[in-house]
Parts: structure tokens; C-alpha cells; sequence
């Protein structure tokens, strides 16, 4: 029988809830860049590409021309070749000649990358414009191995990575700070927001002036101040530095898959009684052979015999006071030897009833 077993997971506030600005925001516009690119892995030990992927036959054979070697795309058989597609995240600020990693994936019907090496291959943005090029060995993080009907496999090794397998050839685009700056909030949130331009005008404003206003939950317009003026790159490591108190919304995690409940420390519960019982129906069926005597007349009868058991647990009560914690939730559905599916029904059931005040979500 499959067995579920429950994670309860309480997450403190620490006590200090204060985050660097570093932590919380980022300069608008500073974000990575996807690269994608089409290309061949060679040295492949019969592990490549089959007949019935014609395209990395096309591939080669055009690779094959651009070399001097003319050779029709249907009088060729090479297992030690398969196509892939390379992905990178190009960083921002990232400059020409930096390198960065790449992960190549089989296309075709290939069935492991173990020891390949990839060849040069362009890799482009969503503007379509090649922003590195990426070559190296594949390391993948499994294998594929067996012999006469008997395989094993471990992972996938059907996609692997190559370290620093990707050179910059053209610088990524990344925001220029300047005299005003615009800080993104990682998770928009309106109090946050305010906290983060409050610290900002406490530390660096003077006198009645303000050098930072909140435009929304999500964004902060900060004004270079004078001691800073041609230095907004000394200016952001200080803004960097600042501690702020980030605000969060109460929220449940539930996962039902494996019996696991992140919880907030800062969730609140109202007075609430719950009843919450167990009904169980078991149905088994058992055959019963009956044998005829030797040298007799009759035959042999199979007959099935049905039994059917009804159990109910008796209700458990649970009843929570004004102010309850999660972790008077937690203890008392323990106490009452709650089941995970139990709680997620139970949890389930207080939101819906208004009685819990956060966000649930199952994952």
C-alpha cells in the first residue's frame, strides 16, 4: 500500500523580516536574454541519430559542403551524430568574449548524448540576431547502457550541458543607469513599495527633499542625489546595501503528491470549530476451488466469495480560539492524528469558509 507522509513546514519571521535592497529590487530593464540555436553532436558510440531523423543527415551534408565535401543526404548512415537544440540565458551586462553555459537536447530519435561534442553553433534571440556561439563537449547527467534485450537507463541522457560552452559576440542589451533610476520590485507589493522609498529618502535625502517616489506596487523612481552626480554606479551599490522590512502576503502551499504544507508564521485563523470523520468501505473478493473426487463425474467449479466490511471512525474535533497560530493549527491536527489529505481537505474547507485569511495554493 502506498504510503503518504506529511512535511509540515514552518516558516518564521525571523524576527528581523529586514532584506537588502539587493534582494528585493533590481535596476528596471536588467534581466536575462534566451538563446536558442540549432546544431550537431558528433562522437556519438552508435548512440546518435537514426535513418528516420532525415534532417541531421541535411544538416551534415550541407556542413559537409560549406567544407568542400559534396555528399547526397540519402547515401549516408551516420549513428555517431544527432541534432540538437541549444539553449542559453544570455545575463545582463554580460560583454563580448564572456562565457556562459549551454544545454543541448536531442531532436531526433537519438538515445544518448554520453560523450559527444558539440559543433559550433550560432545562437540567436527572439530579435533574431546571433548573440554568442557555443561549442564543447556535451556532459550529460545520466547514462543509457545494455545488451541483448537488457537496458538500463539513469536520468536523461538524451540533453546534457557544456560548461562555459558559449562565447558573447555581441554585448547583451542592458538597461544605463542615469541621473533617474528605476528600481523594479521583485514581488509588487504596495507596502513594500512605500517602506523601500521611505529608507531611500531617510538615508540619502536632505533636509525636506525627496529623491525617490513610489510610481505603484512595483516600481520606485529614485533621482541621483548631488553627492552622487556622474557616479550612478557607486550610487546603485549603495542603494544595494540598504535594509528593508518587505512586506508578504500569508499563503499556504499544499502538495498533495508528496504530503508536503509550507505554512507562514504570519497566518491567522478565526474561531472555527471543526468535526472532521473517516469513513472506510472495504470490499475483498476470494475464490474458493471446489475438487471433485478421483474417478468421479464432476468437474472442477471456481467460486468467487465477496465480503464487504464498513468501518467509521469516530469524528475528531478540533476547536481554535480568536488569534490561533499555524502552529496551534498544525499541533492540534497532529494531535488528532490527521492524515495529509486530511489537513488538505481540512485547509480546503477554511478558506472556503472565510475562517483562514491567506492565499492556498496546490501545487
Amino acid at each position: 500500500m502506498r504510503k503518504l507522509m506529511a512535511a509540515f513546514l514552518l516558516i518564521e519571521s525571523l524576527g528581523l523580516g529586514a532584506s537588502r535592497l539587493k534582494d528585493l529590487a533590481a535596476l528596471e530593464g536588467m534581466r536575462d536574454n534566451q538563446l536558442i540555436g540549432y546544431g550537431l553532436v558528433v562522437g556519438l558510440a552508435g548512440t546518435g541519430d537514426k535513418r528516420q531523423t532525415v534532417f541531421s543527415a541535411q544538416s551534415l551534408t550541407n556542413m559537409l559542403e560549406r567544407m568542400g565535401v559534396t555528399v547526397p543526404p540519402t547515401a549516408i548512415l551516420v549513428r555517431n551524430m544527432a541534432a540538437v537544440m541549444v539553449t542559453a540565458n544570455l545575463p545582463p551586462f554580460a560583454q563580448p568574449g564572456t562565457r556562459i553555459d549551454v544545454t543541448a537536447a536531442a531532436l531526433g530519435d537519438a538515445s544518448n548524448l554520453q560523450g559527444g561534442m558539440l559543433l559550433l553553433t550560432p545562437l540567436r534571440a527572439a530579435d533574431g540576431q546571433v548573440y554568442g556561439v557555443a561549442q564543447g563537449s556535451v556532459v550529460t547527467g545520466g547514462f543509457a547502457a545494455g545488451r541483448g534485450g537488457s537496458s538500463q537507463t539513469l536520468n536523461h541522457p538524451t540533453a546534457g550541458r557544456v560548461p562555459n560552452g558559449a562565447i558573447v559576440e555581441r554585448k547583451a542589451p542592458s538597461p544605463t543607469p542615469g541621473a533617474q533610476l528605476r528600481l523594479q520590485l521583485h514581488q509588487a507589493d504596495f507596502t513594500t513599495a512605500s517602506r523601500v522609498t521611505e529608507a531611500i529618502n531617510r538615508n540619502f535625502g536632505s533636509g525636506e527633499s525627496v529623491i525617490a517616489k513610489a510610481e505603484g506596487p512595483s516600481v520606485v523612481t529614485v533621482s541621483t542625489p548631488a553627492a552622487y552626480n556622474g557616479r550612478p554606479v557607486e550610487f546603485l551599490a549603495a542603494l544595494e546595501s540598504l535594509t528593508v522590512e518587505a512586506d508578504r502576503r500569508a499563503r499556504i502551499i499544499v502538495n498533495e503528491r508528496t504530503g508536503t504544507i509550507v505554512l507562514g508564521k504570519q497566518v491567522r485563523v478565526a474561531p472555527v470549530a471543526i468535526l472532521h470523520g473517516v469513513l472506510s468501505v472495504e470490499i475483498q473478493t476470494s475464490l474458493a476451488v471446489s475438487q471433485p473426487a478421483p474417478l468421479a463425474s464432476g468437474q472442477t467449479t471456481v467460486t468467487p466469495q465477496t465480503s464487504v466490511a464498513a468501518k467509521e471512525e469516530k469524528a475528531r474535533n478540533v476547536t481554535l480560539k480568536e488569534g490561533a497560530t499555524v502552529e496551534e493549527i498544525v499541533r492540534a491536527l497532529m494531535a488528532v492524528g490527521s492524515t495529509p489529505r486530511d489537513i488538505v481537505a481540512i485547509l480546503q474547507n477554511l478558506r472556503a469558509a472565510g475562517a483562514i485569511d491567506a492565499d492556498l495554493e496546490v501545487i
